[in-house]
C-alpha cells in the first residue's frame, strides 16, 4: 500500500497560509503553498479540521461534518485543493471526528439518542475529562446530564447507537465520494466506553502516557478504551473500504492490538513521549517495529514543539530518527524549519494552554508579517532560529534541506526491520536497516564513527580514516 513508507505533511490550515488577509490561514492559502509540500518530498498532506466549527476546541467541535468553514473557503476551494494535490503526485488526508460533536451541532439538539444523555439528580459516575474536570455537565436543554470526554462544549457520541455510526458512516462515504485518500481518527480511544458507565478507580500510579494532573487521578478503565471497541472501528472500516484509516489512540504501544484489527496504523505515542536518550527510544522502537503498522510521529499541534521537547541541539538528529525507521512518518509543518514553542496570545485563545504549538508559519524573512498574511495574524507569526522558509531554501546546510535529503534517502532504505548494535557506545544510538547503518550520537563527546560512506550527515564529519563523529550528530553510512 502506498502508506507503507509514506511521509505525511500535517497542516494546521489556520496557521499555514492565508490567501485573504483576515489573519486566518485558509484552503486557498494551503493551495499556494503545495508545490512547497512537494518540494520537500512528502507524499501526502494531512489537513486539520477546516468544518465549520464555534471554535471551543479550534475545529475538533464540529457543527457540521459535510461542510467548509466560510473562514477556510468553501467546498470549491476544497476540490481545487484536492485536485491540485493530486496533480503534483500526493495524496490527501482529512482529520476526522468521529467521537464527539460540538454542542451546537443540530444532532445534540435533534438527536439526544446520539449522545450519552441521563436524566437523574447526579452524574451517573466519577468519570473526569481529559481537560481537566468533570467529564458531566447539565444539559443546557433541560434533560439532566451529558458526557464529555474533552470540552464541555464537545458532547460524546454514542458509539453503541447504530444509527451514530450509520450517520457517521455517511461523512466518510461523502469525503470519499469527492476523492480524499483517507483519514486521521481523532481521539480513537474514546469511541465506546462501559456500557454500564461504571466508576472509574483511582490510580495506583503515573499513567504510561502524560495526562491531565486531574485526569491522571483515575485509572480509565471503563470511560475509555473498552474492551469490544474494535466494534465500532469495524463500522469505520466499513465505509472506509480500503482508503488509509490512521488512528490518534492515546494509549501505549502494546495497547493498540484490538484498533489494529481494522486500523491500517495507529501513531507510536511511545516514541513521541520517549525521553531522547539511547535506551529509552530504543525501548520504543523495539516494541512498534514489532507491530509493523505503527505510524511514527515526534510533534504535532497537541505538544510542545520539537526543539522545546527533545533540545534545539536534538532537531535534526531527531528528523534521522524520524525518517530512517521503516513504516511511515509524520511531519508537523514547521518541525522543518526547527520552529520553537511561541509565545502563545496575551489572552490565551485555547484553554488547554497550546496556542503556543501553533503560529503561523514563517514563509519569508523581508515581508511584514512572515509572508504569512497581509493582515493581523491570528497568533503572532512564528520564527526560527535558523530562518525562515525562504532563507533556509538558500542555505545547502540548513535543517529544511536535511529534511528534504532524508525524505529523498528513503527510497534506498530497504527492508521492514531494524537491527540495534548493542556495541555502541554510551550516548549513542545505532541500528542498520539492509545496506545502511543509521548511527545517532547523542552525547556531548566525540564517538569514533563506522567505517562506509557517509550518504547523509547533520552536520559536518571529518573524512579520515579514523574519524570521529561530533557531538550531536547523526549520520548514515553505505555498507555496501
Amino acid at each position: 500500500m502506498w502508506w507503507e513508507r509514506a511521509v505525511v505533511y500535517q497542516v494546521y490550515p489556520r496557521s499555514f497560509q492565508d490567501s485573504d488577509g483576515d489573519g486566518l490561514g485558509d484552503l486557498p492559502g494551503v493551495g499556494r503553498r503545495l508545490d512547497y509540500i512537494a518540494g520537500l518530498g512528502a507524499d501526502a498532506v494531512w489537513l486539520s479540521p477546516f468544518y465549520p466549527s464555534p471554535d471551543h476546541d479550534f475545529g475538533y467541535d464540529v457543527t457540521d461534518f459535510r461542510a467548509v468553514d466560510p473562514r477556510f473557503g468553501t467546498m470549491r476551494d476544497f476540490d481545487e485543493l484536492l485536485e491540485q494535490a493530486h496533480g503534483l503526485g500526493f495524496k490527501v488526508l482529512m482529520d476526522l471526528v468521529p467521537c464527539h460533536t460540538s454542542i451546537d451541532h443540530p444532532w445534540f439538539r435533534e438527536r439526544p439518542d446520539f449522545y450519552f444523555l441521563r436524566d437523574m439528580p447526579k452524574p451517573p459516575n466519577n468519570w473526569r475529562a481529559a481537560f481537566g474536570g468533570p467529564a458531566w455537565s447539565r444539559d443546557p436543554h433541560g434533560r439532566g446530564w451529558y458526557l464529555h470526554s474533552f470540552f464541555p462544549e464537545q458532547p460524546d457520541l454514542d458509539w453503541r447507537n447504530p444509527e451514530v455510526v450509520a450517520a457517521m458512516q455517511d461523512v466518510i462515504r461523502f469525503w470519499l465520494h469527492r476523492g480524499v485518500d483517507g483519514f486521521r481518527l481523532d481521539a480513537l480511544d474514546r469511541l465506546m466506553k462501559d456500557p454500564e458507565l461504571r466508576d472509574d478507580p483511582p490510580a495506583t500510579g503515573p499513567p504510561p502516557l502524560p495526562l491531565d494532573p486531574d485526569h491522571a487521578t483515575l485509572e480509565h478503565v471503563h470511560s475509555r478504551n473498552a474492551p469490544d471497541i474494535d466494534r465500532g472501528i469495524a463500522g469505520l472500516r466499513e465505509a472506509a473500504g480500503d482508503h488509509l484509516l490512521v488512528g490518534e489512540v492515546y494509549l501505549p504501544t502494546d495497547q493498540l492490538g484490538p484498533y489494529l484489527r481494522h486500523l491500517d496504523l495507529a501513531f507510536c505515542f511511545d516514541l513521541y513521549h520517549s525521553r531522547f536518550e539511547p535506551e529509552a527510544l530504543r525501548r520504543a522502537i523495539d516494541t512498534a517495529v514489532a507491530s509493523r503498522r505503527l505510524a511514527w510521529v515526534l510533534s504535532n499541534h497537541d505538544f510542545q514543539r520539537l526543539p522545546n521537547r527533545v533540545g534545539p541541539e536534538n532537531v535534526a538528529l531527531a528528523a534521522l530518527l524520524l525518517l530512517t525507521l521503516p513504516g511511515c512518518a509524520f511531519i508537523y509543518q514547521g518541525d522543518e524549519l526547527g520552529l520553537p514553542d511561541g509565545p502563545g496570545d496575551e489572552v490565551p485563545l485555547d484553554r488547554f494552554g497550546r496556542d503556543r504549538f501553533r503560529h503561523p508559519m514563517p514563509w519569508t524573512d523581508d515581508e511584514p508579517n512572515g509572508g504569512f498574511t497581509s493582515g493581523k495574524p491570528w497568533l503572532p507569526v512564528a520564527r526560527a532560529p535558523r530562518g525562515s522558509v525562504q532563507a533556509q531554501q538558500r542555505d545547502p546546510q540548513s535543517l529544511l534541506q536535511t529534511y528534504r535529503a532524508l525524505i529523498a534517502l528513503r527510497a534506498e532504505l530497504t527492508g521492514g526491520e531494524i537491527a540495534f548494535d548493542d556495541a555502541s557506545p554510551d550516548g549513542v544510538l545505532a541500528y542498520r536497516r539492509g545496506d545502511h547503518e543509521i548511527v545517532l550520537n547523542i552525547s556531548d563527546t566525540p564517538v569514533p564513527a563506522p567505517e562506509g560512506q557517509i550518504v547523509l550527515a547533520t552536520s559536518p564529519v571529518r573524512q579520515a580514516h579514523s574519524r570521529m563523529l561530533p557531538p550531536r550528530t547523526g549520520i548514515v553510512v553505505g555498507l555496501g
